[in-house]
Protein backbone atom coordinates (compact mmCIF):
# COMPACT_ATOMS: atom_id res chain seq x y z
CA UNK A 1 0.00 0.00 0.00
CA UNK A 2 1.22 3.49 -0.72
CA UNK A 3 -0.31 5.22 2.28
CA UNK A 4 0.27 4.79 5.99
CA UNK A 5 -1.63 7.46 7.89
CA UNK A 6 -0.88 7.95 11.58
CA UNK A 7 -3.46 9.10 14.06
CA UNK A 8 -1.35 12.19 14.74
CA UNK A 9 -1.66 13.31 11.15
CA UNK A 10 -5.23 14.25 11.81
CA UNK A 11 -5.76 16.26 8.62
CA UNK A 12 -7.16 13.20 6.78
CA UNK A 13 -10.88 13.64 6.17
CA UNK A 14 -13.30 10.75 5.80
CA UNK A 15 -16.43 11.47 3.77
CA UNK A 16 -19.26 8.98 3.46
CA UNK A 17 -21.57 8.57 0.51
CA UNK A 18 -21.80 6.76 -2.82
CA UNK A 19 -18.95 7.03 -5.33
CA UNK A 20 -19.53 9.37 -8.23
CA UNK A 21 -20.18 7.52 -11.48
CA UNK A 22 -17.25 7.69 -13.88
CA UNK A 23 -17.60 9.13 -17.38
CA UNK A 24 -17.24 6.85 -20.42
CA UNK A 25 -13.70 7.87 -21.37
CA UNK A 26 -10.37 8.65 -19.74
CA UNK A 27 -7.69 10.94 -21.14
CA UNK A 28 -4.24 9.36 -21.08
CA UNK A 29 -1.19 11.68 -21.33
CA UNK A 30 2.01 9.62 -21.55
CA UNK A 31 5.67 10.58 -21.88
CA UNK A 32 8.68 8.31 -21.99
CA UNK A 33 12.47 8.76 -21.99
CA UNK A 34 13.90 9.76 -25.35
CA UNK A 35 10.50 10.67 -26.84
CA UNK A 36 9.80 14.40 -27.04
CA UNK A 37 6.10 14.30 -28.02
CA UNK A 38 3.55 13.12 -25.43
CA UNK A 39 1.03 10.45 -26.43
CA UNK A 40 -2.43 11.93 -25.84
CA UNK A 41 -5.06 9.19 -26.17
CA UNK A 42 -8.41 7.99 -24.82
CA UNK A 43 -9.16 4.88 -22.76
CA UNK A 44 -12.51 3.22 -22.07
CA UNK A 45 -14.04 2.22 -18.75
CA UNK A 46 -15.47 -1.21 -18.06
CA UNK A 47 -18.31 -2.09 -15.69
CA UNK A 48 -18.32 -3.80 -13.25
CA UNK A 49 -14.80 -3.07 -12.10
CA UNK A 50 -12.17 -5.70 -12.75
CA UNK A 51 -8.83 -6.27 -11.04
CA UNK A 52 -5.53 -7.09 -12.72
CA UNK A 53 -2.28 -8.46 -11.35
CA UNK A 54 -1.48 -4.87 -10.35
CA UNK A 55 -4.34 -2.56 -9.41
CA UNK A 56 -4.39 1.14 -8.56
CA UNK A 57 -7.47 1.61 -6.44
CA UNK A 58 -8.71 5.18 -5.82
CA UNK A 59 -10.77 6.28 -2.85
CA UNK A 60 -11.89 9.91 -3.27
CA UNK A 61 -13.51 9.75 0.18
CA UNK A 62 -10.07 9.74 1.84
CA UNK A 63 -8.65 13.23 1.49
CA UNK A 64 -5.24 14.62 2.40
CA UNK A 65 -3.65 18.04 1.68
CA UNK A 66 -4.73 20.76 -0.73
CA UNK A 67 -2.31 21.44 -3.60
CA UNK A 68 -0.78 24.90 -4.03
CA UNK A 69 1.07 24.23 -7.30
CA UNK A 70 4.02 22.97 -9.30
CA UNK A 71 6.78 24.93 -11.00
CA UNK A 72 10.33 26.31 -11.08
CA UNK A 73 12.23 29.60 -10.61
CA UNK A 74 12.73 32.68 -12.77
CA UNK A 75 16.23 33.33 -11.43
CA UNK A 76 18.41 36.18 -12.63
CA UNK A 77 20.14 33.67 -14.94
CA UNK A 78 16.84 32.31 -16.25
CA UNK A 79 15.59 35.82 -17.04
CA UNK A 80 18.86 36.65 -18.81
CA UNK A 81 18.60 33.52 -20.96
CA UNK A 82 14.96 34.14 -21.87
CA UNK A 83 15.72 37.74 -22.78
CA UNK A 84 18.30 36.41 -25.23
CA UNK A 85 15.38 35.27 -27.37
CA UNK A 86 13.51 37.45 -29.84
CA UNK A 87 10.28 38.76 -28.25
CA UNK A 88 8.00 36.48 -30.30
CA UNK A 89 10.10 33.42 -29.46
CA UNK A 90 10.19 34.37 -25.78
CA UNK A 91 6.40 34.76 -25.76
CA UNK A 92 6.07 31.28 -27.25
CA UNK A 93 8.28 29.77 -24.55
CA UNK A 94 6.36 31.57 -21.81
CA UNK A 95 3.07 30.29 -23.21
CA UNK A 96 4.42 26.75 -23.28
CA UNK A 97 5.55 27.10 -19.69
CA UNK A 98 2.57 28.84 -18.07
CA UNK A 99 -0.57 28.59 -20.20
CA UNK A 100 -2.81 25.94 -18.56
CA UNK A 101 -4.41 24.95 -21.87
CA UNK A 102 -1.76 25.49 -24.55
CA UNK A 103 1.22 24.78 -22.28
CA UNK A 104 2.32 23.14 -19.06
CA UNK A 105 0.30 25.43 -16.80
CA UNK A 106 3.14 26.02 -14.32
CA UNK A 107 1.44 27.34 -11.18
CA UNK A 108 4.20 28.04 -8.62
CA UNK A 109 7.37 30.14 -8.86
CA UNK A 110 10.34 30.24 -6.48
CA UNK A 111 11.80 33.74 -6.65
CA UNK A 112 15.20 34.64 -5.14
CA UNK A 113 15.33 37.83 -3.08
CA UNK A 114 18.54 39.31 -4.45
CA UNK A 115 21.28 37.16 -5.95
CA UNK A 116 21.42 33.38 -5.79
CA UNK A 117 24.14 31.18 -7.27
CA UNK A 118 22.32 31.67 -10.59
CA UNK A 119 22.90 35.36 -11.15
CA UNK A 120 24.66 37.26 -13.91
CA UNK A 121 27.85 39.19 -13.23
CA UNK A 122 28.08 39.50 -9.45
CA UNK A 123 26.10 39.08 -6.28
CA UNK A 124 23.67 41.80 -5.24
CA UNK A 125 21.06 42.58 -2.61
CA UNK A 126 18.34 45.22 -2.67
CA UNK A 127 20.18 47.41 -0.16
CA UNK A 128 23.89 47.40 -0.96
CA UNK A 129 25.98 50.14 0.65
CA UNK A 130 29.76 50.81 0.69
CA UNK A 131 31.90 48.65 2.95
CA UNK A 132 31.77 49.74 6.56
CA UNK A 133 28.38 51.44 6.19
CA UNK A 134 24.88 50.33 7.21
CA UNK A 135 21.33 51.32 6.25
CA UNK A 136 19.03 50.35 9.13
CA UNK A 137 16.14 52.45 7.82
CA UNK A 138 16.44 51.10 4.23
CA UNK A 139 16.91 54.54 2.66
CA UNK A 140 18.84 52.93 -0.20
CA UNK A 141 16.45 50.00 -0.72
CA UNK A 142 15.62 49.37 -4.39
CA UNK A 143 14.40 46.48 -6.57
CA UNK A 144 15.64 48.24 -9.72
CA UNK A 145 17.70 45.18 -10.61
CA UNK A 146 14.57 43.02 -10.97
CA UNK A 147 12.60 45.64 -12.88
CA UNK A 148 14.63 45.12 -16.06
CA UNK A 149 13.93 41.44 -16.79
CA UNK A 150 12.68 39.41 -13.82
CA UNK A 151 9.52 41.32 -12.96
CA UNK A 152 8.29 41.63 -16.58
CA UNK A 153 8.56 37.84 -16.91
CA UNK A 154 6.78 37.20 -13.61
CA UNK A 155 3.96 39.55 -14.63
CA UNK A 156 3.71 37.80 -17.98
CA UNK A 157 3.58 34.43 -16.22
CA UNK A 158 0.75 35.66 -13.97
CA UNK A 159 -1.17 36.90 -16.98
CA UNK A 160 -0.83 33.51 -18.67
CA UNK A 161 -1.82 31.67 -15.49
CA UNK A 162 -3.83 33.83 -13.06
CA UNK A 163 -3.65 31.03 -10.45
CA UNK A 164 0.13 31.39 -10.19
CA UNK A 165 1.58 31.37 -6.65
CA UNK A 166 4.99 32.73 -5.61
CA UNK A 167 7.37 31.81 -2.81
CA UNK A 168 10.33 34.17 -2.34
CA UNK A 169 13.60 33.31 -0.62
CA UNK A 170 16.89 35.16 0.08
CA UNK A 171 20.23 33.43 -0.39
CA UNK A 172 21.67 36.13 1.84
CA UNK A 173 20.64 39.29 3.59
CA UNK A 174 22.71 42.40 2.64
CA UNK A 175 26.37 41.94 3.53
CA UNK A 176 26.39 44.79 6.05
CA UNK A 177 24.02 42.76 8.24
CA UNK A 178 26.50 39.88 8.50
CA UNK A 179 29.56 39.03 10.56
CA UNK A 180 31.87 38.94 7.55
CA UNK A 181 30.46 42.01 5.83
CA UNK A 182 29.76 39.93 2.70
CA UNK A 183 26.80 38.14 1.15
CA UNK A 184 29.08 35.11 0.71
CA UNK A 185 29.14 32.88 3.80
CA UNK A 186 29.14 34.31 7.33
CA UNK A 187 26.36 34.71 9.90
CA UNK A 188 23.64 37.22 10.62
CA UNK A 189 24.87 39.61 13.31
CA UNK A 190 23.13 38.63 16.56
CA UNK A 191 21.67 42.00 17.45
CA UNK A 192 18.04 43.14 17.96
CA UNK A 193 18.74 46.13 15.71
CA UNK A 194 19.87 43.80 12.93
CA UNK A 195 16.85 41.52 13.33
CA UNK A 196 14.57 44.54 13.02
CA UNK A 197 16.51 45.81 10.01
CA UNK A 198 16.33 42.43 8.27
CA UNK A 199 12.58 42.19 8.94
CA UNK A 200 12.18 45.68 7.45
CA UNK A 201 14.26 44.65 4.44
CA UNK A 202 11.97 41.68 3.73
CA UNK A 203 8.81 43.75 4.22
CA UNK A 204 10.21 46.41 1.86
CA UNK A 205 10.73 43.65 -0.70
CA UNK A 206 7.13 42.43 -0.37
CA UNK A 207 5.80 45.98 -0.69
CA UNK A 208 8.00 46.81 -3.67
CA UNK A 209 6.93 43.68 -5.52
CA UNK A 210 3.31 44.46 -4.69
CA UNK A 211 3.67 47.94 -6.18
CA UNK A 212 5.24 46.32 -9.23
CA UNK A 213 2.12 44.20 -9.67
CA UNK A 214 3.40 40.95 -8.16
CA UNK A 215 1.90 39.45 -5.01
CA UNK A 216 4.21 37.20 -3.01
CA UNK A 217 2.19 34.42 -1.37
CA UNK A 218 4.93 32.80 0.73
CA UNK A 219 8.29 33.86 2.11
CA UNK A 220 11.24 32.06 3.67
CA UNK A 221 13.90 33.99 5.56
CA UNK A 222 16.98 32.04 4.43
CA UNK A 223 17.65 29.61 1.61
CA UNK A 224 19.50 26.51 2.86
CA UNK A 225 20.41 27.83 6.32
CA UNK A 226 22.52 24.74 7.12
CA UNK A 227 24.90 25.16 4.16
CA UNK A 228 28.21 26.65 5.30
CA UNK A 229 31.51 27.37 3.57
CA UNK A 230 30.15 29.10 0.48
CA UNK A 231 33.12 30.26 -1.57
CA UNK A 232 31.73 32.06 -4.59
CA UNK A 233 28.02 32.73 -4.20
CA UNK A 234 25.64 34.07 -1.53
CA UNK A 235 24.76 32.02 1.52
CA UNK A 236 24.33 32.36 5.27
CA UNK A 237 24.84 30.04 8.24
CA UNK A 238 21.58 30.69 10.10
CA UNK A 239 20.83 28.50 13.14
CA UNK A 240 17.26 27.67 14.09
CA UNK A 241 17.68 29.94 17.12
CA UNK A 242 18.52 32.91 14.90
CA UNK A 243 15.84 32.04 12.37
CA UNK A 244 13.30 32.07 15.18
CA UNK A 245 14.46 35.59 16.15
CA UNK A 246 14.13 36.76 12.53
CA UNK A 247 10.60 35.35 12.25
CA UNK A 248 9.54 36.87 15.59
CA UNK A 249 10.54 40.27 14.20
CA UNK A 250 9.18 39.61 10.70
CA UNK A 251 5.73 38.22 11.55
CA UNK A 252 4.49 41.35 13.34
CA UNK A 253 6.13 43.56 10.68
CA UNK A 254 4.24 41.81 7.88
CA UNK A 255 0.98 42.15 9.81
CA UNK A 256 1.62 45.82 10.61
CA UNK A 257 2.21 46.48 6.91
CA UNK A 258 -1.21 45.02 6.07
CA UNK A 259 0.29 42.19 4.00
CA UNK A 260 -0.99 38.61 3.87
CA UNK A 261 2.24 36.86 2.84
CA UNK A 262 2.76 33.65 4.82
CA UNK A 263 6.11 32.65 6.35
CA UNK A 264 7.62 29.21 5.79
CA UNK A 265 10.48 27.97 7.93
CA UNK A 266 13.70 26.09 7.22
CA UNK A 267 13.94 25.86 3.35
CA UNK A 268 16.51 23.06 3.27
CA UNK A 269 16.92 19.29 2.89
CA UNK A 270 14.75 16.47 4.25
CA UNK A 271 17.80 15.31 6.22
CA UNK A 272 20.93 17.30 7.08
CA UNK A 273 23.59 16.56 4.47
CA UNK A 274 26.82 14.92 5.77
CA UNK A 275 28.81 17.69 4.10
CA UNK A 276 26.86 20.31 6.05
CA UNK A 277 27.37 18.35 9.27
CA UNK A 278 31.12 18.29 8.62
CA UNK A 279 31.10 22.04 7.89
CA UNK A 280 29.41 22.75 11.22
CA UNK A 281 31.94 20.59 13.03
CA UNK A 282 34.86 22.37 11.36
CA UNK A 283 33.33 25.65 12.50
CA UNK A 284 33.07 24.35 16.06
CA UNK A 285 29.26 24.23 15.88
CA UNK A 286 26.85 21.44 16.70
CA UNK A 287 24.88 20.12 13.70
CA UNK A 288 21.14 20.73 13.87
CA UNK A 289 19.50 17.59 12.42
CA UNK A 290 16.10 18.44 13.96
CA UNK A 291 16.05 22.02 12.65
CA UNK A 292 12.39 22.04 11.41
CA UNK A 293 11.14 20.51 14.66
CA UNK A 294 13.22 22.80 16.83
CA UNK A 295 12.01 25.86 14.93
CA UNK A 296 8.34 24.86 15.16
CA UNK A 297 8.76 24.34 18.90
CA UNK A 298 9.61 28.04 19.42
CA UNK A 299 7.27 31.00 19.87
CA UNK A 300 8.07 31.93 16.26
CA UNK A 301 5.80 29.08 15.12
CA UNK A 302 2.70 31.25 15.60
CA UNK A 303 3.92 33.34 12.66
CA UNK A 304 4.67 30.33 10.44
CA UNK A 305 2.33 28.66 7.96
CA UNK A 306 4.59 25.65 7.63
CA UNK A 307 7.95 24.25 6.57
CA UNK A 308 9.80 24.36 3.24
CA UNK A 309 11.98 21.45 2.13
CA UNK A 310 14.57 20.79 -0.59
CA UNK A 311 15.20 17.40 -2.21
CA UNK A 312 19.01 17.20 -2.19
CA UNK A 313 19.43 14.80 0.70
CA UNK A 314 17.12 12.42 2.52
CA UNK A 315 13.68 11.21 1.48
CA UNK A 316 10.23 12.82 1.17
CA UNK A 317 9.14 10.33 3.83
CA UNK A 318 10.58 12.87 6.28
CA UNK A 319 7.62 15.16 5.59
CA UNK A 320 5.00 12.87 7.10
CA UNK A 321 6.34 12.69 10.69
CA UNK A 322 6.73 16.48 10.72
CA UNK A 323 3.12 16.82 9.58
CA UNK A 324 2.07 14.30 12.23
CA UNK A 325 3.94 16.27 14.91
CA UNK A 326 2.53 19.64 13.77
CA UNK A 327 -0.73 18.84 11.92
CA UNK A 328 -1.72 22.51 11.79
CA UNK A 329 1.39 23.42 9.77
CA UNK A 330 1.76 22.78 6.03
CA UNK A 331 4.64 21.23 4.12
CA UNK A 332 6.08 22.58 0.86
CA UNK A 333 8.81 21.42 -1.51
CA UNK A 334 10.40 24.70 -2.61
CA UNK A 335 13.48 23.58 -4.56
CA UNK A 336 14.55 20.41 -6.35
CA UNK A 337 17.16 20.46 -9.10
CA UNK A 338 17.42 17.06 -10.77
CA UNK A 339 14.18 15.64 -9.41
CA UNK A 340 11.77 13.64 -11.54
CA UNK A 341 8.23 12.26 -11.51
CA UNK A 342 9.16 9.85 -8.74
CA UNK A 343 10.31 12.76 -6.57
CA UNK A 344 7.11 14.73 -7.14
CA UNK A 345 4.96 11.67 -6.43
CA UNK A 346 6.87 11.11 -3.17
CA UNK A 347 6.44 14.75 -2.17
CA UNK A 348 2.69 14.61 -2.81
CA UNK A 349 2.30 11.26 -1.02
CA UNK A 350 3.85 12.86 2.06
CA UNK A 351 1.68 15.94 2.54
CA UNK A 352 3.55 18.26 0.17
CA UNK A 353 1.47 21.18 -1.04
CA UNK A 354 3.95 22.12 -3.76
CA UNK A 355 6.84 20.75 -5.77
CA UNK A 356 9.12 23.38 -7.29
CA UNK A 357 12.15 22.71 -9.46
CA UNK A 358 15.06 25.12 -9.77
CA UNK A 359 15.90 27.28 -12.83
CA UNK A 360 13.10 27.60 -15.34
CA UNK A 361 15.64 28.26 -18.12
CA UNK A 362 19.41 27.99 -18.59
CA UNK A 363 21.79 28.00 -21.54
CA UNK A 364 23.63 25.06 -23.11
CA UNK A 365 26.47 25.48 -20.61
CA UNK A 366 24.16 25.15 -17.56
CA UNK A 367 24.45 28.84 -16.82
CA UNK A 368 25.17 31.62 -16.47
CA UNK A 369 25.94 31.24 -12.78
CA UNK A 370 28.15 32.66 -10.04
CA UNK A 371 29.23 29.34 -8.56
CA UNK A 372 27.73 26.33 -6.90
CA UNK A 373 26.05 23.94 -9.33
CA UNK A 374 27.88 23.70 -12.65
CA UNK A 375 25.70 20.91 -14.04
CA UNK A 376 22.20 22.17 -13.26
CA UNK A 377 19.62 22.03 -16.03
CA UNK A 378 16.78 24.39 -16.74
CA UNK A 379 13.20 23.39 -17.39
CA UNK A 380 14.06 24.63 -20.87
CA UNK A 381 17.50 25.06 -22.44
CA UNK A 382 18.09 28.07 -24.67
CA UNK A 383 21.12 27.77 -26.92
CA UNK A 384 23.02 31.05 -26.66
CA UNK A 385 24.37 30.73 -30.21
CA UNK A 386 21.36 29.50 -32.19
CA UNK A 387 18.49 30.53 -29.85
CA UNK A 388 17.10 27.01 -30.24
CA UNK A 389 14.87 26.02 -27.31
CA UNK A 390 14.82 22.50 -25.88
CA UNK A 391 12.14 21.31 -23.46
CA UNK A 392 13.88 19.04 -20.99
CA UNK A 393 12.74 16.05 -18.93
CA UNK A 394 12.14 18.49 -16.07
CA UNK A 395 9.53 20.23 -18.21
CA UNK A 396 7.65 16.98 -18.89
CA UNK A 397 7.83 15.91 -15.23
CA UNK A 398 6.30 19.21 -14.10
CA UNK A 399 3.73 19.14 -16.91
CA UNK A 400 2.33 15.79 -15.79
CA UNK A 401 1.18 17.57 -12.63
CA UNK A 402 0.79 21.28 -13.40
CA UNK A 403 -1.28 20.72 -16.55
CA UNK A 404 -3.73 18.36 -14.85
CA UNK A 405 -3.61 19.26 -11.14
CA UNK A 406 -4.35 22.98 -10.61
CA UNK A 407 -4.08 24.90 -7.35
CA UNK A 408 -6.93 23.92 -5.06
CA UNK A 409 -6.86 20.25 -6.03
CA UNK A 410 -7.02 17.78 -3.13
CA UNK A 411 -4.77 14.77 -2.78
CA UNK A 412 -6.86 11.60 -2.40
CA UNK A 413 -5.97 7.99 -1.59
CA UNK A 414 -4.50 5.88 -4.40
CA UNK A 415 -3.35 2.43 -3.27
CA UNK A 416 -1.25 0.17 -5.48
CA UNK A 417 -2.31 -3.44 -4.88
CA UNK A 418 -0.55 -6.42 -6.44
CA UNK A 419 -1.44 -10.12 -6.32
CA UNK A 420 1.94 -11.69 -7.03
CA UNK A 421 5.54 -10.98 -6.10
CA UNK A 422 6.75 -8.89 -3.21
CA UNK A 423 6.67 -5.44 -4.75
CA UNK A 424 5.43 -3.45 -7.71
CA UNK A 425 7.36 -1.03 -9.93
CA UNK A 426 4.33 1.27 -10.22
CA UNK A 427 4.19 4.48 -8.19
CA UNK A 428 0.99 6.53 -8.19
CA UNK A 429 -0.72 9.55 -6.66
CA UNK A 430 -4.23 10.93 -7.30
CA UNK A 431 -6.18 14.15 -6.90
CA UNK A 432 -9.70 15.53 -7.04
CA UNK A 433 -9.62 18.88 -8.88
CA UNK A 434 -11.74 21.98 -8.21
CA UNK A 435 -13.80 21.21 -11.35
CA UNK A 436 -14.55 17.75 -9.84
CA UNK A 437 -12.37 15.95 -12.34
CA UNK A 438 -9.93 13.29 -11.15
CA UNK A 439 -6.24 13.17 -12.06
CA UNK A 440 -4.02 10.14 -11.47
CA UNK A 441 -0.25 10.29 -12.11
CA UNK A 442 1.58 6.96 -12.37
CA UNK A 443 5.23 6.10 -13.01
CA UNK A 444 6.62 2.79 -14.25
CA UNK A 445 10.03 2.41 -12.59
CA UNK A 446 10.69 -0.97 -14.23
CA UNK A 447 12.88 -1.71 -17.26
CA UNK A 448 9.98 -3.43 -18.98
CA UNK A 449 6.45 -2.35 -19.89
CA UNK A 450 3.85 -2.82 -17.14
CA UNK A 451 0.10 -3.38 -17.39
CA UNK A 452 -2.18 -2.41 -14.53
CA UNK A 453 -5.84 -1.79 -13.79
CA UNK A 454 -7.21 1.45 -12.38
CA UNK A 455 -10.34 1.07 -10.24
CA UNK A 456 -12.55 4.01 -9.29
CA UNK A 457 -15.95 3.25 -7.80
CA UNK A 458 -17.65 0.47 -9.72
CA UNK A 459 -15.67 0.97 -12.95
CA UNK A 460 -12.14 0.25 -14.11
CA UNK A 461 -9.81 0.57 -17.08
CA UNK A 462 -6.58 -1.15 -18.10
CA UNK A 463 -3.40 0.62 -19.15
CA UNK A 464 0.02 -0.48 -20.37
CA UNK A 465 2.91 1.86 -19.63
CA UNK A 466 6.38 1.53 -21.28
CA UNK A 467 9.54 1.18 -19.23
CA UNK A 468 10.45 4.38 -17.40
CA UNK A 469 7.35 6.20 -18.63
CA UNK A 470 5.12 8.60 -16.69
CA UNK A 471 1.40 8.80 -17.43
CA UNK A 472 -1.37 11.11 -16.26
CA UNK A 473 -4.99 9.96 -16.48
CA UNK A 474 -7.80 12.47 -16.18
CA UNK A 475 -11.56 11.98 -16.20
CA UNK A 476 -14.81 13.59 -15.08
CA UNK A 477 -15.40 17.22 -14.23
CA UNK A 478 -18.29 19.58 -14.62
Amino acid sequence: MLYTVTAAAAAVTMVTGPATAAPPTVREWLTQPGVTTPADTQLSWQTPAASGATTIRLDPNVKFQTVSGFGAAITDSAAHVLYGLAPAARDEVMKNLFDPVAGAGISFLRQPIGASDFAVGQDYSFDDVPAGQADYSMKHFSIAHDEAQILPLVRQAEKLNPQLRIVASPWSMPGWMKTGGSMIDGKLIDSPRIYRAYALYLVKFLQAYQRAGVHVDYLTVQNEPQALERKNYPGTDLSWQQEAKVIEALGPAIRAAGLDTKILGFDHNWTEHPGDIASHQRAGEDPQPEYPYDLLATDAAKWMAGTAYHCYYGSPDAQTPLKASYPGKDVFMTECEGGDSSTIIGVMQNWGRSSIDWNIALDENHGPHLGGCGTCNGTVTVNSQTEAVSYNDQYRDIEHFSKFVPPGAVHIAASVVYTSGTSTPIQAVAFTNPDRSTALVALNTAKTAQTFTVVSGNRSFDATVPAGATVTFQWGGR
